[in-house]
């Protein structure tokens, strides 16, 4: 039987098939502790840093030892490279045959039955209908139905949310394309495959046995790993929450019309779908600005009143559809949702606060009122134990220094093997950090002005292949203002203007931009050589303590005599920090300059906490230190050069 030296080590088997690889001893040493868990039965925790090949050292335990696997990760890019390329290849170094499945959430798969109700719904001009009769000529030559196969249509597309199917929307056995059903394929494969590949969401879905319509979801397996593990917690929150929003209800309402116009039944909704209307009208109306998320009591008390009158015309929707039911499975599948949304409705109006949070969020548009719970660890630890297998629990910020513990209790996981192993990259060598010094305060109104003023030299040295992340989006908006009064050594590129994919894409191409970010480009972002070679974080990134989730847990941390600010405010910022410094570093020869902008670094205590935390960069005190490491970083600007030599 081979032996994990065999495929890790200098002369093993992945150096042999794989131009390039080199031996890294943490990688063995994560492949080793996974093993040990998979063999002893206990769960497994580990930070594995930036740069040790992590899928290859979870894979590769799961492949020797023959066990069924379920593998979660928080993103599609992640879940595509297991899929098609790192299992494919440890499959054949380990010499173990199986079946993969890749199972993606249901908005990448076409859904028959909502585009042929698209298709001949008669509301669709030209360009559409062209469009939507192009997918459905690619879905009959299509094994998966992923969406994503088809290079135009990103997850923005304007035809995905129509021709893809919801939990709520689907007709489940009702439907006259069940037999056909690509969500249902992509199941059946799942439940016959050795492992699958699933995003978080689905892995929550099969553990609550939530999902409808097809039954249990993933096989039962030996072992579930978690990758992007960080990520859990606050999807664990969401998913076990209750929400009502004016977009769902709108979508509602859209479904209702294009379900009676292919029934024929037009004329027999108006009253239903005209109070539904209404409702939401005068949620907008009573809501107020768009101020984010506010705790319940906060919100216009119009707004809360209001709230039972929306699940009055919900039930009442369902009320009048219910006649019309036989008619139409996409009307029945309407009535089911009205009720579904009425009763959570019912039930976020009369929740308990000592349990949960009542909270609205109020945007352009959009307005959802919110019941989450502000201790998910207790609902995931009976899941997980109920799953039965081991879990593996990765990702590179999952403690603080050596403690695991912020991250445990959000999960629930009682007493797991834990590891912290560092990056293989030499920190020491190719990156650096500068605090800058005599900045004011971060809550001084002029800060983010005078923080561009001052590393902004650093910037024009380095020639661009700048991230400048802000904690807020009003930090950032400060932010272009400023840079848009001064001469850039690259193009600009502002989050926003743009999806995330296209904006990473013209960064990579360019070489010398310059991208202006918020929380999506701290986490999940991959940059690699010298197009990304400078980062700015503009303050420590603490929660904002007016958020009422924010506030709720925190309360809640007090009521039970603990310290809110060390147990959940420090260890929150330092994880969000490690993610976003982290993305400077992707690869061995990767050279970069890390500007932390927040003056409480040097002031106060907590700030050793932070730094200690941080891969093992060098700490430049000196401004004329860090100009002339930021000008070997890239193309020198004119201007750079002059201010280096004098």
């Amino acid at each position: 039987m081979q032996e994990l030296a065999d495929i890790f080590g200098s002369n093993g088997a992945l150096a042999e098939r794989l131009p390039g690889f080199s031996y890294r001893e943490a990688q063995q040493q994560m492949a080793q502790l996974v093993m040990q868990a998979l063999t002893s039965g206990r769960h497994v925790a580990i930070e594995a840093g930036t740069g040790i090949g992590k899928t290859f050292a979870y894979l590769t335990p799961v492949l020797m030892s023959g066990r069924r696997a379920i593998i979660s990760t928080g993103t599609k890019t992640l879940q595509d490279q297991l899929f098609a390329r790192d299992l494919p290849l440890l499959g054949a170094v380990v010499g173990r045959p199986m079946q993969v499945a890749l199972l993606k959430g249901r908005n990448n798969y076409l859904c028959w039955h909502r585009l042929e109700t698209a298709l001949h719904d008669g509301t669709r001009d030209a360009e559409t209908l062209g469009a939507l009769r192009a997918l459905s000529q690619w879905g009959q030559t299509s094994d998966s139905g992923d969406l994503t196969e088809l290079e135009d249509f990103a997850d923005e597309h304007t035809l995905r949310s129509i021709v893809t199917s919801t939990v709520e929307n689907c007709l489940g056995r009702d439907c006259e394309f069940f037999d056909r059903c690509f969500v249902l394929d992509a199941r059946r494969r799942a439940q016959a495959a050795d492992i699958v590949i699933v995003n978080h969401h689905l892995l929550l879905a099969d553990l609550a046995l939530k999902e409808n319509g097809f039954g249990e979801l993933l096989p039962g397996a030996d072992a579930v790993i978690v990758d992007e593990a960080h990520q859990l917690p606050d999807v664990a929150q969401q998913f076990f929450g209750w929400s009502v929003s004016t977009r769902e209800l709108e979508s509602l309402v859209r479904d209702v019309y294009a379900e009676a116009r292919t029934a024929a039944v037009v004329g027999e909704i108006d009253g239903g779908v005209r109070a539904l209307n209404k409702a939401i009208l005068d949620l907008r109306a009573v809501a107020g600005p768009p101020l984010g998320r506010m705790p319940w009591a906060a919100a216009p008390g119009a707004l809360r009143d209001l709230l039972p009158d929306v699940g009055v015309a919900l039930e009442a929707l369902a009320r009048g559809l219910e006649p019309l039911v036989e008619s139409s499975g996409g009307l029945r599948s309407c009535v089911e949702r009205a009720v579904d949304a009425a009763a959570r409705m019912r039930s976020i109006t009369v929740a308990d606060p000592s349990e949960g949070l009542r909270w609205f969020d109020v945007t352009n548009g959009t307005v959802a009122v919110h019941w989450t719970p502000l201790d998910v660890g207790a609902a995931l630890a009976a899941r997980i134990e109920a799953q039965r297998g081991v879990w593996v629990f990765t990702s590179a910020t999952l403690a603080v220094g050596d403690d695991f513990s912020h991250f445990l209790e959000r999960v629930g996981i009682d007493r797991p093997l834990t590891r912290v192993l560092q990056s293989p990259f030499d920190y020491v060598k190719n990156a650096r950090i500068f605090v800058p010094q005599g900045l004011p305060d971060p809550s001084d109104e002029l800060y983010v002005e005078t923080l561009l003023a001052a590393i902004w030299p650093l910037v024009e040295a380095a020639g661009g292949g700048a991230f400048l992340l802000f904690t807020s989006y009003r930090a950032l908006q400060r932010a272009e203002t400023w840079i848009g009064r001064h001469a850039a050594p690259g193009p600009v590129l502002v989050q926003g203007r743009g999806s995330r994919s296209e904006l990473l894409k013209q960064f990579r191409a360019d070489g010398n931009a310059i991208l202006l970010g918020t929380g999506s480009f701290w986490q999940g972002v991959d940059v690699r050589g010298q197009a990304l070679r400078f980062v700015m974080i503009d303050k420590l990134p603490f929660a904002v303590p007016s958020d009422p989730l924010v506030q709720a847990r925190a309360e809640a941390i007090r009521r039970a005599g603990g310290d809110s600010f060390n147990e959940l405010s420090l260890p929150q910022a330092v994880l969000t920090l490690k993610q976003g410094v982290g993305r400077l570093i992707r690869d061995f020869d990767d050279r970069g300059l890390v500007v932390l902008g927040d003056p409480r670094l040097r002031s106060r205590g907590y700030g050793a906490t932070f730094l200690a935390s941080l891969p093992p960069m060098p700490v430049l005190e000196d401004f004329a230190d860090a100009l002339k490491f930021a000008a070997t970083l890239g193309f020198v600007s004119e201007r750079a050069t002059a201010v280096v030599s004098s």
